[in-house]
């Protein structure tokens, strides 16, 4: 079990410096709602926590209701990222860029929540052990940059320019 939150950590090692030197150079330059799209897109991927629910692809075993609990957080977490970019820049944009970043942010803390009240073994995950130990850090980091990015100061050119847009 320990090389299973080993795992873990160095995936949210790795995707920090990947961030850190790639990704947030990039964002932080950008106006809120371009730097926001990216982000968005990314998490509409999040359909494959529905995996979580497929016989075959994890064990029998996988507590029902740490699968239910992650599989419909995800597919939720994913239908709010799709709709988020097609409002953006406006006011609303940022309102359901902020509701999709707080629903996906405690859907995967309570993931990792619920898999420990439940006592979940790595091999209860089966084929999709990928999700733990290499997509829910990327997504946990991005959700950091998309609250950074949310609570950054717009310059008025910059809040102008959206509403112009808009």
């Amino acid at each position: 079990m320990i090389w299973f939150f080993v795992s873990i950590a160095f995936s949210f090692i790795a995707w920090g410096i990947v961030t850190a030197r790639y990704i947030w150079p990039e964002l932080r330059l950008q106006q809120r709602a371009e730097a926001l799209r990216p982000l968005l897109i990314l998490h509409s991927f999040r359909f494959i926590g529905l995996a979580f629910l497929v016989p075959g692809v994890v064990s029998p075993d996988l507590p029902p209701a740490f699968a239910h609990s992650a599989a419909y957080g995800d597919i939720i977490a994913a239908i709010l990222a799709m709709f988020s970019p097609l409002f953006l820049p406006s006011a609303a944009g940022v309102a359901a860029t902020w509701i999709f970043s707080l629903w996906g942010s405690a859907d995967i803390l309570n993931a990792f929540y619920q898999a420990n009240h439940a006592g979940l073994l790595a091999g209860q995950l089966g084929a999709a052990f990928f999700l733990p130990t290499l997509v829910m850090p990327l997504l946990l980091i991005t959700h950091g940059l998309a609250f950074r990015i949310l609570l950054q100061h717009q310059p008025e050119r910059a809040m102008q320019e959206s509403r112009h847009l808009a």
